[in-house]
């Protein structure tokens, strides 16, 4: 009896007078969901930290390397801080290596293809998505489908192609076979597919041709995209190695990626070299994502979004 009255009091003590939930009830499950709220911002930075550890280790490890000696990164080659520094790997990059040849290659290289790829296929783009014609769908399965063909599938026609035009050793044997790109169009298409028609329509009623509506409406609306994709395909390009090592046999017409072979042999490998000469050639790559960054990801973010 007892028991049930001390039940009763402390249920009326909990229950204001006009019935509502207990204020003491709701302070505790404000105090609930504000640790569970810190717990869970504690959770996300620990995986955002792990995550940023993981993406940049790799590099500081080859920046160590870059500057360690061959005893050295053997006796423990997963330790970071070298005990012995060297500038070899640098010197090794710029004595041995036509240096400012190779890096001028890649820049034309990349730069170049990259420039010419992002033309071709927002005309395409531009086709597939704005304008009306038979076959259309069709035509846009079968550039999706070449997506499922690795380049390497097609080196050997496309080098013999190139060979019978006489652009070995030559920068129209290295850009023009990559000027164009599967996934560049599908970005663009869908990209292009969200922008409102009433664009077109509005320019066309004051007499804008096809070619007037994708350089004056489409290209400057399409800028987050295109930024997006130029970073995208410049890193891929700048990282080529295949490609180049194929189409030129002369040091004077190859990238810093495939000269980069030199140091490696039946004698050895120069890793110091080698780690040397892939810190440089990735320093234009994190200039250009750290200027085009906001354009990128507002690319990717909004790309497919109807």
């Amino acid at each position: 009896m007892a028991t049930s009255q001390m039940i009763t009091r402390r249920a009326a003590a909990d229950t204001p007078p006009d019935g509502s939930p207990s204020l003491h009830m709701d302070h505790r499950l404000r105090t609930a969901l504000r640790i569970g709220g810190r717990l869970g911002a504690a959770i996300s930075w620990v995986v955002v930290v792990a995550g940023a550890a993981a993406i940049v280790l790799p590099f500081v490890w080859m920046l160590s390397v870059a500057f360690r000696t061959s005893p050295d990164l053997y006796a423990d080659p997963a330790r970071l801080w070298p005990n012995h520094w060297t500038l070899h790997g640098v010197r090794a990059v710029l004595d041995q290596l036509p240096f400012t040849r190779l890096i001028m290659n890649t820049f034309v290289f990349a730069g170049g293809t990259t420039v010419l790829l992002l033309l071709f296929d927002s005309m395409t783009a531009f086709a597939l998505a704005r304008l009306r014609f038979r076959g259309q769908n069709l035509l846009f399965l079968a550039i999706l489908a070449t997506l499922m063909v690795p380049f390497q599938v097609t080196l050997v026609p496309v080098f013999l192609t190139i060979y019978h035009l006489g652009w070995l050793n030559s920068y129209m044997g290295l850009i023009v076979p990559r000027a164009t790109s599967a996934l560049g169009i599908f970005l663009l298409r869908q990209f292009f597919l969200q922008l409102p028609r009433e664009l077109d329509e509005a320019a066309r009623i004051d007499g804008a041709g096809d070619f007037t509506v994708y350089w004056r409406i489409i290209l400057p609306n399409a800028k987050p995209i295109l930024a997006a994709l130029f970073i995208i395909q410049f890193s891929a390009l700048w990282n080529d190695f295949l490609w180049p090592l194929v189409i030129s046999n002369q040091t004077r017409m190859q990238t810093l990626p495939a000269a980069l072979t030199l140091f490696s042999s039946q004698s050895g490998v120069d890793h110091a070299a080698l780690m040397a000469g892939a810190a440089i050639s990735l320093t234009p790559l994190a200039v250009a994502f750290l200027l085009l960054q906001r354009y990128f990801v507002q690319g990717v973010a909004t790309t497919g979004i109807k």
